[in-house]
């Protein structure tokens, strides 16, 4: 029987594009004066260098506008895009899918990747504290605690006084999101977004039990 879900955050239950987006825009706000170039045209050629690459943005930016820069401008940016409170929301399946497991009786969690203040401010700006009752952020526990590390859904087991096999995973990233179901008999789901990593590989081609396009999905998955 089935009493928690869990989500993965980024590209799950938001979209990280947008919060890619966001960050530049405050990042473009920071530059403007600094770099005397508007700051719409920053934005869009920021946009335009992710678009080509996501490493090392900031010092191309700096070098397509042969602007000199330091390591540590670069690294004061990189901390003002981190400790940006960002403009995101959740996908529009999101809020009615949580309702839904809310009048089942279901847990909710949240296990999510990334850089700890990165992830506490958007969840922060999505008000999920809110809304689950246990998140784990596991760059809090360490770096070597990031999925695919099975740390953080032993630590959600107790927290949330339940067995692996009552719990159900919702992810989007092959790279990591599916690998625990090799490891503890927790069923997985990848849901379909437009994401970052929507064409990355398998870990060690472990697969999710389930596939969804839609959160709206879930209830039909659950009802088996």
């Amino acid at each position: 029987m089935i009493k928690a879900v869990i989500f993965d955050l980024d590209d799950t239950l938001i979209s990280e594009r947008k919060y890619i987006e966001s960050g530049y825009r405050h990042i473009s706000k920071l530059l403007s004066s600094k770099l005397e170039k508007n700051e719409f045209d920053l934005y869009e050629l920021l946009i335009k260098l992710f678009s080509q690459s996501p490493k090392n943005v900031f010092n191309r930016l700096f070098d397509t506008l042969n602007k000199p820069y330091t390591k540590s401008d670069i690294l004061e940016l990189v901390e003002e895009y981190r400790n940006h409170i960002p403009l995101i929301e959740f996908y529009i399946d999101v809020l009615p899918c949580l309702e839904m497991l809310k009048e089942k009786g279901l847990k909710l969690g949240i296990i999510t990747d990334g850089y700890a203040i990165a992830q506490r401010q958007k969840l922060e700006a999505v008000q999920a504290f809110e809304l689950f009752d246990e998140i784990i952020v596991t760059d809090e526990l360490g770096r070597e605690y990031w999925k695919p590390h099975v740390k953080a859904f032993e630590l959600m087991k107790e927290r949330l006084n339940i067995e692996f096999n009552e719990m159900i995973y919702v992810g989007d990233n092959p790279e990591k999101d599916f690998h625990i179901g090799a490891q503890y008999p927790v069923h997985t789901i990848r849901i379909y977004r437009e994401g970052v990593y929507k064409d990355s590989y398998y870990l060690n081609d472990i697969r999710e039990n389930f596939s969804i396009h839609s959160l709206n999905e879930l209830d039909l998955i659950i009802g088996r």
